[in-house]
């Protein structure tokens, strides 16, 4: 059919979609062709076009590659301090579109040169489609705070980033407002299977609004969503409390129960959380846990007995489902407050069969003896 059969409307459509900014010759050699395109591509709409491709060239430039070309067929990104500012932000935004072979996108910068509206110039600036491939989006010492946050969740439910399954905002000013804002966005994107929010000044109430807790008895299950397929959740350097163990125990029952990896690191747990922790896993959440990261916390003794060697059941009480930490690989316990008497406990119960999975257990940096720690490697080993 040709061009001119068509109406403006859709003559425009069809320019729209030759406009590609990192490859501007495509809208230049079919109007030149095209009498109708021609007159669509009016000088005004020429120079914008111009004006786009300059600034993802020097965008690209800047980022150490060759030419657009270089970055319209990138499946990886990894940008490290390379100096990206708000302005650079907002222009990688425009190009999501166009970025069909982009999975992975790595945006690290220590310098502060992105300010305070970097991110939320990038987020703004995702439209719907937007990076259609990407799995797994990484934003490092990059402040998103919530006005960033808010503007995430708003690309998220826009349809930006269709496939994501692993989100990392590291060192971004996350608290527990911009968590409560982002949250919702983030449970309902049921693929997700990574989420890494460590360094940031969120607690307890943020983490609620993450991981919802159960429905009261007698009401309608949670909707679909929710964090159920997610593998790994990064907590660590929080201001995370025993009140937030006492969430994500309570959350574990219905949510988590795909989790490989929690890191718990660097927050602010104590006996009481790890107590907390330990009811749930009692009960048989997390049955899929691999790895779980308790380094740098003032629980001691208590809270480890908690966790390797609970109570037995009351007289007459049936024992507790099998799960918890059957399948745990590693537990880190580094730089904790454990003792030479946590360390005999740790012993005891690894030699009575707890932990069946473990195979690597750190307590570097512990007040327990060289001996204490030793007594426990060597039981350890005995069983591998």
């Amino acid at each position: 059919m040709a061009l001119s059969k068509l109406s403006g409307d859709e003559q425009g459509i069809i320019l729209g979609q030759l406009r590609n900014t990192l490859e501007p010759r495509l809208a230049m050699y079919f109007s030149s062709a095209n009498k109708e395109l021609r007159a669509l591509l009016t000088p005004a709409v020429r120079q914008q076009l111009r004006t786009d491709y300059e600034a993802a060239t020097a965008l690209c430039l800047k980022m150490g590659m060759q030419s657009c070309k270089e970055l319209r067929e990138a499946t990886h990104v990894y940008w490290f301090d390379k100096g990206l500012s708000a302005a650079d932000l907002e222009t990688l935004a425009t190009l999501g579109s166009l970025l069909p072979a982009l999975k992975w996108l790595t945006l690290e910068e220590r310098s502060g040169s992105a300010g305070l509206d970097g991110a939320l110039q990038l987020a703004e600036g995702l439209v719907a489609g937007a990076l259609p491939a990407l799995t797994v989006l990484i934003i490092g010492n990059m402040h998103v705070g919530d006005a960033g946050a808010a503007e995430l969740a708003a690309a998220l439910d826009r349809g930006a980033l269709p496939r994501l399954k692993g989100l990392t905002l590291s060192d971004a000013g996350i608290g527990d407002a911009a968590l409560a804002a982002l949250a919702p966005a983030l449970r309902r994107r049921p693929a997700l299977e990574r989420l890494s929010l460590g360094g940031n000044p969120l607690g307890d109430e943020g983490l609620a609004a993450l991981v919802a807790p159960p429905p009261p008895a007698g009401t309608p299950p949670p909707p679909a969503g929710g964090l159920k397929k997610l593998k790994v959740l990064d907590l660590s350097d929080t201001q995370v409390t025993d009140a937030g163990c006492a969430t994500l125990a309570a959350a574990s029952h219905f949510e988590l129960l795909h989790l490989e990896r929690l890191d718990l690191s660097d927050t602010q747990i104590t006996d009481a959380g790890c107590a907390a922790l330990a009811a749930a896993l009692d009960s048989g959440p997390l049955p899929a846990l691999e790895h779980f990261n308790l380094a740098g916390n003032p629980f001691g003794d208590e809270g480890l007995a908690a966790l390797v060697a609970p109570p037995p059941p009351a007289a007459g009480t049936p024992p507790p489902p099998a799960g918890g930490l059957k399948k745990l690989k590693v537990l880190d316990l580094f730089y904790s407050q454990v003792t030479d008497a946590g360390c005999a406990t740790l012993a005891a119960a690894l030699d009575s069969g707890a932990l069946p999975a473990l195979e690597e257990l750190g307590l570097d940096g512990i007040p327990a003896s060289v001996a204490a720690r030793d007594a426990v490697s060597k039981t350890l080993a005995k069983r591998k």
